[in-house]
């Protein structure tokens, strides 16, 4: 079985690289950002595949401030999340679609009550026939959007070639067909041409024969 872990977002470092400098100072920085006080699934919770809701609590959140919960399933795949809502500016619900046993990690990215957004992640399991996670109080009763079940886009097939394996040069023709239709037509263009010039010379020496002509019997 994979040890579920707790995992600290690039929020964490950022704070520690902040506060380091004024510690070595004496200073005392003020710790206003909002820590997760209570999760369902808690972290490294087994609850069961019918879970429907994930819920997050923190001390205070900004008010209107959007939030992102993000749920990747134990075969790397995105388990689809519908649109969080923050109740009480502290708690953050959302529906999820029926989770696989495996182990789960959630995401999640909160405005605190300063305006410092925060992303961190945990791990829980989800087992086949245990009991699913109940929906907390403050998401209960609350519009909650559907999880998003759309098909991923898919990318547009091929046209298929012609049944010959060749391209076609003319609609409905192969491109050896079309190239000996195209050949022909040149040398009947190219016949038509020479008639024509043997046309004009017949005629052109018509005239001159019958002044021949006239001209002997005088």
């Amino acid at each position: 079985m994979r040890r579920l872990r707790v995992l600290r977002g690039p929020a964490a470092l950022s704070a520690a690289t902040v506060l380091c400098p004024l510690l070595l100072l004496g200073g005392t920085p003020a710790y206003a950002h909002s820590a997760l006080k209570d999760a369902t699934p808690a972290p490294g919770a087994t609850v069961g595949t019918g879970t429907r809701v994930v819920a997050l609590s923190f001390g205070g959140l900004r008010p209107g401030a959007p939030a992102k919960v993000a749920l990747t399933g134990p075969d790397g795949t995105e388990v689809p999340v519908g649109r969080p809502v923050v109740a009480d500016d502290s708690v953050v619900c959302a529906a999820v679609r029926p989770l696989r046993a495996g182990i789960t990690t959630l995401t999640y990215t909160i405005t605190a009550a300063d305006g410092d957004a925060q992303t961190s992640a945990y791990q829980f399991e989800v087992a086949d026939g245990a009991e699913p996670a109940a929906t907390p109080p403050p998401c209960r009763g609350l519009d909650l959007a559907a999880p998003d079940a759309r098909e991923p886009a898919r990318k547009p097939r091929p046209k298929p070639e012609a049944a010959t394996g060749e391209d076609e040069t003319i609609p409905g023709l192969g491109r050896t067909t079309a190239l000996a239709v195209l050949a022909l037509a040149a040398v009947a263009a190219a016949g038509a041409g020479v008639l024509a010039v043997l046309r004009m010379l017949r005629e052109k020496r018509s005239p001159e024969r019958r002044t021949e002509h006239r001209g002997g019997a005088m």
